[in-house]
This record gives structure tokens, sequence and C-alpha cells, in this order.
């Protein structure tokens, strides 16, 4: 078989589901025609491989590339003002409630134009890329307008055009209430689903909400879900990151693709997302943040066989977070995951979280040719370190 690129002399982390852990191969090979692999497996087992290009890795290790699959890196300005309150004993429900929080970031949002939004947002993926970043979801939410939220979500797919990585787009018009609705949350989300949802059906891979009682019930998360699959959206949700409002069973209620934060979630939210095949998606940026002592229900979600996935929440005001790295030490240190889940849940289970694993997230034949090259002796590195990026080279798409 002729090749255009092949990458030998490689330890491989394929993340394969059906070889046990990380699906390791010692000594491996990736070959790749255009984007897509076309053999990643043993070098004993490979077919006659002829290669335009050879890449001798002296055995590094290779991993898919990260995927971050839940972050808010479109924004402008920052919220380091409401850090400190929070260092002085403010809550975050507090400042929200008094006009802080995600309406003050709206605000700057809203008088940045969509080439500012791109350029402040691109420092911030340059950062994620580093790390071997080769997927990034990117939400809206910080418009709270029809016009508003069409620019954010330009501005994501602008930085999709800016940079080699992939990016998907998500709608999450239900984030906050903006001021022009204060008091009137039905009005608003009327706004989300009958204007807003047919406006970006085009433009978003994804809609999300903020189930919380500082957001929007289960019962307005409802029609928000409803408009989206009118429209043949998926859904995703921000649940049980403050308390619980059932709104991962919600989720699970209509195929969510992920329900995320889960902190407050229950043994009845578990149940239903394991019967949906939702992922839960851990965000310990956020926690570790925000001083959460509340941890997400591990055991149970383990047990119930729900896929766990990580990310790093980039946001302004609770996870200013742009190491996929750190967010890995994080979820091992303060959630508890071992190894192979911290890894898996920036690669495979990330992907799914996405509705991507079938084109991304594990090393196999017919995938995109999204590679991550590490200068480690073992995969543990990558979670065990802390401050510390070990990437030799990031692939994309079969070219460095």
């Amino acid at each position: 078989m002729r090749v255009e690129q092949l990458w030998s002399n490689v330890r491989l982390a394929t993340l394969r589901g059906d070889l046990p852990g990380l699906g390791a191969i010692e000594d491996g090979l990736i070959a790749a025609i255009g984007e897509r692999i076309v053999y990643a497996g043993p070098r004993a087992d490979a077919p006659r491989l002829e290669a335009e290009t050879t890449h001798d890795c002296e055995g590094r290790w290779i991993t898919p590339g990260l995927i971050d699959c839940h972050t808010h890196l479109v924004y402008a300005g920052n919220r380091a003002r409401e850090f400190e309150l929070r260092l002085e004993g403010a809550s975050y429900e507090a400042i929200a409630r008094s006009g802080g929080g995600i309406v003050s970031t709206m605000t700057a949002t809203r008088a940045a134009s969509r080439e500012q939004l791109a350029a402040e947002a691109l420092p911030r993926l340059d950062a994620m890329l580093a790390e071997g970043i080769t997927t990034v979801e990117i939400k809206s939410g910080y418009g709270l307008s029809q016009a508003d939220e069409i620019k954010m979500l330009e501005a994501a797919r602008a930085l999709g055009q800016a940079r080699a990585v992939n990016v998907a787009a998500t709608f999450l018009g239900a984030h906050a209430l903006p001021p022009e609705f204060a008091g009137n949350s039905d009005g608003y989300v009327d706004a989300v689903c009958t204007q807003m949802i047919p406006a970006v059906a085009d433009l978003a891979d994804a809609v999300d909400a903020f189930c919380e009682g500082i957001a929007f019930s289960t019962a307005q998360v409802r029609r928000v879900f409803q408009a989206a699959a009118a429209h043949g959206l998926p859904v995703k949700l921000h649940a049980e990151q403050l308390s619980n409002l059932q709104g991962a069973a919600l989720a699970a209620e209509f195929g969510a693709l992920s329900a995320d934060h889960l902190e407050h979630l229950d043994a009845a939210g578990v149940d239903a997302m394991a019967r949906a095949g939702t992922v839960a998606v851990l965000l310990p940026g956020a926690f570790y943040f925000t001083r959460e002592t509340r941890l997400p229900p591990i055991d149970a979600l383990r047990c119930a066989g729900v896929p766990i996935a990580i990310a790093t929440d980039c946001n302004p005001g609770t996870s200013p977070l742009t190491s996929p790295l750190l967010a890995m030490n994080m979820a091992a240190t303060l959630f508890r995951l071992t190894v192979n889940e911290c890894i898996a849940g920036m690669t495979r289970e990330a992907a799914r979280a996405l509705g991507r694993l079938d084109s991304v997230g594990t090393l196999e034949p017919g995938k995109r040719c999204d590679l991550a090259i590490w200068d480690i002796g073992e995969p543990a590195e990558l979670v065990y370190r802390m401050g510390f990026n070990p990437l030799h080279a990031r692939i994309f798409g079969g070219k460095p």
C-alpha cells in the first residue's frame, strides 16, 4: 500500500474500545493518506507500506489529538474583579444576582465586533493547541440577543478558519436572562425558541442550556430542547452544578449528547443518563475555581457505565483555564479519576460528548489523522505533571 505519511518507531495509545485500558501498542505504526488514517496498529501486523514521507518518532508516544468538549472560549473582557470578590467571601450566586456574572460578560461581548471577539479568543485557543488540542467545542451564550449570539457563533467559526483545529459550535442562548427581559424569563425563552434557534440552525452544531435556580427551570429547558429537536439539532445541558433540578434526567429524556458539571447529580439522574447513553462531562476547573466541595458521584457513574469526559470549561467567570493537561491532573487529584479515565476523558469520551466519535477520538483506520506526539516515557506523565508541557508535535488532518 502506498501512503502519504508514515509514523514509525512509536508507541500508541489508540483508545480503541475493543482493546483494554488505553489500547496501548508498544511497537506501532500509523499511516495516513490525506486527512485519514489508513493503518494504526502493531508494526508486525502492518501490510507492506510505501510512504512518501516517513517520520521516525524515536520511541515517543502518540495519542489521538486531545479534545476539549466544553468551552466558552469566545467572549470579551474578563471577570478578575469578581474573582477578588469571591476571595472576600461573596458567592457565585450573590455576584450573579447583583448584576455580575454572565450578564457582566454579556455587556462586554455585545460591545465587541465579531473580529474583536475572535482576536481576543485566539490567544486562549493557541494555548490549548500548544497542549495537543485538535478539536474544541465553543459555546455562545454571552450575547443573549439574536444578533449577538450569531456574532459569537460566527467568531467561533472564524477561529476554525484561522487555526488548524476542528470547531464544534454550540448555541447557548438559554445561558442567563438579559436585562431587557428582567422579570420575564418565559418571554426570553420564547425568543430563544421561536427566533434564535431557527436563526442559528445552520450555524450551530448543537443547542445547550443552563438549568439552574439562577438560570432556567426544567420546564423552560424542555421548551428549548423541543425547539432544538424541531430543527434537527442535538442537545447538551449544564446540569446539577449548584443544585439538583433533575436537569440530567431531562437531558437524557431528549437523548442529549452530554450533561455537564453534575456535582448535585442523584441516582435517578445517573440511571437516566446510563439508559440514554448521555456522556457525563466533568469540569474540574470550575470545581476548583469556585471552591466547590460537593463531588460529582463518580463511583455511581462508573457503576452505571456512564461515559465520563473531561473539559476545561474555559470561561471568564468560573474557569479561566486553557490547559487540557491541567484539567486532566485536576480530574485525577480532585475527582480521583484514574489515569486511563483522564486520558480517555480528553479523547475518546470527549469525542462521544460532541457526537463525533465516528471521526475523531481514537486511532483507527478511517478516522481523521489528528495526533498528539508526546515526549513521555509512559502515558501517566500526561496526568501526573503540573505546569509542564511534553507535547513534541501536533498533527492535524495528517499535517503538522
